[in-house]
């Protein structure tokens, strides 16, 4: 199963990071706009990340909530009929809630640097350092605080949960089963 080392915090602002994070950027960002749905789902997390009217990927993926670098495995599948999927899914597992958020990727080195607007909850930095091609899990947590460090991000301001968990406690909703 592919691993990321990810890292997520909320920032006051979005475009006080943008100079930092272009002057070390390997390109430009891209930009899209995501519509999660998450399904009950025991063991991990199951969302359909809807991206167009004809495409979006099912995502499966496991990972602690702690605030610093965790591992996150993920599998995932595409679909060009992410509304579709979306009835059958919420029919067999039931919706646990929804993420819509606009996000730019950019890329530094191996690091995908995303900055999130997610509706609901404000802006947020989210570091995914992939683990392959001889990359140990050790070395993509050490880049992982670097690019933090670079960024100004202060450890009070890491994340622990999905941004899911974090518009269920601003909404103070329980958990569904």
């Amino acid at each position: 199963m592919p691993t990321n080392i990810e890292i997520k915090a909320r920032v006051d602002s979005i475009e006080r990071l943008l100079p930092v994070i272009v002057s070390l950027a390997d390109g430009e960002p891209e930009h899209v706009i995501q519509d999660d749905t998450f399904f009950s789902c025991p063991d991990g997390r199951l969302k359909l990340r809807s991206l167009s009217d004809d495409h979006g990927v099912l995502i499966y993926y496991r990972r602690t909530d702690q605030p610093g670098p965790k591992p996150s495995f993920y599998v995932h599948s595409e679909t060009s009929d992410p509304d579709g999927l979306r009835s059958v899914l919420v029919q067999a597992y039931g919706e646990h809630g929804r993420v819509r958020k606009r996000r730019a990727i950019f890329r530094i080195g191996q690091t995908r640097v995303h900055l999130d607007e997610v509706d609901g909850l404000g802006e947020f930095l989210e570091l995914e350092v992939p683990i392959a091609d001889g990359i140990e899990s050790d070395t993509a947590a050490n880049e992982a605080h670097r690019l933090i460090a670079e960024f100004g991000i202060e450890d009070s301001a890491r994340i622990d949960g999905a941004y899911l968990d974090l518009l269920r406690a601003a909404n103070d909703t329980p958990p569904k089963p």
